[in-house]
């Protein structure tokens, strides 16, 4: 067996997974998002409660901030689909199962999943696993990006029309890349079919987080170099609209971090509340 197969997803998916499982198994209902495929997948130690990252009160605002993302974005795929896109696009899906969790709307699209190849061979071999297979309409593209691969050449080779809409989504991503990367990665973006939608994700600068919230997201900078997945790039919104309306995007809008806040979580009795620091640019060609 190779390294690249016995290669699995990074720390960072893994504990974005964790955290949405959590949210069923220890805050109150209603739950924002039910996912606990993605532990099935993760399959963590037994102890995997007991680590820090999971402290259910340290790690609360963390926990909801991902599941109110997860619930944006599959409430922006079904309003697409609703309208007739058929096409789906996770750059660096991670440990995504919306195309497990929600068949009746997935398989009414073509899904494609790109990440690094270690991580899609090893996601495919436990979908195979658990009984959930791959599917026609579920395409796992495997980009090396580290070996500078096209991404886009291989999501075409993979199946997917560039002159039909799509839905694209990036989250969680572009902490980790360039500010050179990610506007190559709008200009590409760009060019979709008309009637397509973007939702990319991106971490504000310190100093545009709520003072509440600061010291937590200080005290993750380090943790993140150390795991060897460092934080590179932070955005100012209107740094992020700028990027897209100048890569080429019809139009472009920020959801901070707040909307989605109030959207799913207001009069919750237990208070729970996502953090802030990580909003949202919705565009569309």
């Amino acid at each position: 067996m190779t390294d690249e197969q016995d290669e699995g997803p990074d720390s960072t998916a893994v504990r974005v997974a964790l955290w949405r499982a959590m949210h069923v198994q220890v805050d109150s209902p209603p739950h924002v998002i039910e996912d606990e495929i993605g532990l099935q997948l993760a399959a963590p130690d037994e102890g995997w409660r007991r680590r820090p990252d999971m402290d259910p009160r340290g790690t609360s605002g963390f926990r909801a901030a991902i599941v109110a993302r997860a619930r944006f974005i599959e409430d922006l795929v079904a309003e697409r689909a609703g309208h007739g896109v058929s096409q789906y696009v996770a750059l660096g899906a991670g440990l995504d199962t919306f195309a497990q969790r929600r068949p009746e709307i997935a398989s009414r699209l073509r899904v494609f999943e790109i990440d690094q190849p270690g991580t899609q061979a090893w996601k495919r071999r436990r979908l195979i696993d658990l009984g959930y297979g791959i599917p026609d309409w579920l395409r796992l593209v495997p980009v090396d990006f580290e070996a500078g691969a096209d991404w886009w050449e291989q999501l075409s080779e993979a199946g997917f029309d560039p002159g039909r809409p799509a839905v694209v989504v990036c989250t969680g991503v572009t902490v980790y890349l360039t500010k050179d990367a990610t506007t190559a990665i709008l200009r590409r973006l760009a060019g979709l079919a008309p009637g397509s939608t973007l939702a990319m994700t991106f971490m504000l600068p310190t100093e545009l987080v709520d003072d509440a919230d600061r010291p937590a997201l200080e005290a993750t900078t380090p943790q993140a170099q150390a795991a060897g997945t460092p934080f590179i790039s932070f955005h100012t919104p209107q740094e992020m609209l700028a990027l897209a309306r100048d890569a080429g995007f019809k139009d472009a809008h920020h959801v901070p971090g707040s909307v989605l806040a109030e959207r799913y979580f207001a009069d919750r009795a237990d208070g729970l509340r996502p953090s802030s620091g990580e909003d949202l640019l919705v565009a569309t060609t």
